[in-house]
Order: structure tokens, then C-alpha cells, then sequence
């Protein structure tokens, strides 16, 4: 009996030891990057980056800073609509072959490529529909990319709410829309919400859908949905990062840190959200 616990002792040990070199393994090269990038950004950040427009090569990232927070906000109110009344509808009434069909639908979205994604968005919106280089092109290019990590995040979410808060309004004669308004959703809320992070996350850090949908402006949104090419930050880091000149070099670096730092705004701004519907819910 003695061996055998030492030989599980053991066992665990080395088990938990591989888990940690395996995280290690993801972990490590993630803050190398990140040590890298903020190493590199902040000797030569400067605050004429946030308050001045790209100029060439050099200049500031006023007009990215400012496209990448619209195209964001553009993404969450048309993919999260869609993406959030789609999660609804799968888990809560479609039925069968239906739901078979969608789920299998959203997953075969989410393995497409986003360069493939921006393509079809350039020959569709940019080119058949002529809305040109836009904001519009740009918002429905990243709002298709992130409609399966919402929808499936909306989904497992309201199929973890127990089935007696359904069954509890049913017996009471609530209707259907008023029990999944005020019952339903605020327990999946903290999941839904986290989806939504994810896509957004993933939807502003690309750069390929963007060059074929949004193309790229010097200047701030104007406001123009179709027409008007807009900023973001994945442009300077993707362009300007080869270039021989080193204030393009400094751009692409400072662009880099502050997605990073929008990334981190938007995790915390959600971890926020989480918190208060988890403290509504429970009260």
C-alpha cells in the first residue's frame, strides 16, 4: 500500500508538472511579445501619437485609434445583434433538422479564413454593391468573422440556465418572451458577454479583411457609411514595420502597444459588465 501512494504521489507530480510545461510552452512566448512590443513602444511614445493624424510614413494614430473604436463598436451592435438573436433562436426554439442545419452553418463560418472572408467582402460589397473602401464594408466583413463565436457562446450559455427557471414561468403562465427577457438571460449574460470579447478581440486585430473591405485613410471617420475608406491599427503595424524608415518603424511599434492596451480596456470593460449582471442576477 505504501508503493502504490508513493506511485501515485508520483504519477500526480509528474502530471501537474507536464501541465505546467505545457502552459509554460503557450505562456512564455505570449509576454515575450508582449515585452517586446512594450520595450520597443515606449521609449519613443510620444503624445502627438494620440493627438495627431497619420502623415505618410510618420505623424500620429489619432485617425487609426479613433477607426478602430468605431469598427468595434460597428461590429458589437451588427454581429452582436445578429449573433446574440441567432444564439437565442438555436437554443431556445429551433428544433431538429433546423438546428442541425444553422449549427452546422456557423461552424462551417468559423473555418473559413478571414483573408477568404475579406476577399468575398471586397468582389460583394466593394465591387458588386459599389460602396467602395469603407466603413460599412469593413463592419460586415469582421461582423460574419465574429457571428459564430457569439452565436456559440449565446448558445452554451443559455443551455447552462437550469431548465426548472423555464419550467417555473411555463407553471405560472409568464409568456415566452418575458421569462427569457427577465429570467433567462440574465443568468447567461456573463457568457454571452465573453463571447462577445473574444469576437471583438479577433475582429479588430485583423488586417487582411480590413485592406480588401476598409482599404485605409489618414484621416478620421467622417461619418460616411460607403465611400470613405477609414483608419485602424492593424494597418501601420502590418505596413509600416518593413519600412526602411525609422519613424515608421516607431508608428508601427506604438500602434502595436495601443491595441494591446484597447485589448486590455475591452477585457476589463467586460470583466465589469460580468461582474454587475452576476451581482443583479443574484439579487
Amino acid at each position: 500500500m505504501r508503493s502504490l501512494a508513493v506511485r501515485r504521489k508520483m504519477v500526480n507530480t509528474l502530471f501537474w508538472a507536464g501541465c505546467l510545461c505545457c502552459l509554460a510552452v503557450v505562456v512564455a512566448p505570449t509576454f515575450w511579445m508582449l515585452i517586446g512590443v512594450v520595450s520597443r513602444a515606449l521609449p519613443v511614445f510620444h503624445l502627438h501619437v494620440l493627438t495627431q493624424d497619420t502623415q505618410g510614413n510618420g505623424g500620429g494614430l489619432r485617425n487609426a485609434i479613433i477607426g478602430t473604436v468605431v469598427l468595434a463598436l460597428g461590429v458589437a451592435l451588427v454581429g452582436g445583434t445578429v449573433s446574440v438573436l441567432a444564439g437565442i433562436y438555436l437554443s431556445e426554439f429551433a428544433t431538429g433538422r433546423k438546428r442541425s442545419m444553422l449549427r452546422g452553418a456557423y461552424e462551417v463560418l468559423s473555418g473559413i479564413p478571414a483573408i477568404v472572408l475579406g476577399y468575398v467582402g471586397y468582389l460583394t460589397l466593394v465591387v458588386a454593391f459599389d460602396w467602395g473602401f469603407s466603413l460599412a464594408a469593413g463592419v460586415l466583413a469582421l461582423s460574419v468573422m465574429s457571428i459564430p463565436y457569439i452565436t456559440k457562446a449565446t448558445e452554451s450559455a443559455l443551455a447552462q440556465v437550469p431548465t426548472s427557471y423555464r419550467e417555473g414561468a411555463e407553471a405560472l403562465g409568464l409568456p415566452v418572451t418575458w421569462t427569457l427577457r427577465k429570467i433567462v438571460l440574465k443568468p447567461a449574460l456573463p457568457g454571452i458577454v465573453t463571447g462577445m470579447l473574444v469576437a471583438l478581440a479577433l475582429a479588430i486585430s485583423e488586417t487582411a479583411p480590413m485592406l480588401y473591405t476598409a482599404g485605409w485613410s489618414n484621416s478620421v471617420p467622417t461619418g460616411q457609411l460607403t465611400h470613405s475608406p477609414i483608419g485602424y491599427l492593424t494597418y501601420p503595424i502590418w505596413t509600416f514595420y518593413n519600412l526602411p524608415s525609422k519613424s515608421a518603424q516607431d508608428l508601427s511599434y506604438n500602434a502595436a502597444f495601443l491595441l494591446i492596451v484597447f485589448l486590455l480596456l475591452l477585457i476589463v470593460f467586460g470583466r465589469l459588465i460580468t461582474w454587475f449582471a452576476r451581482r443583479h442576477s443574484e439579487s
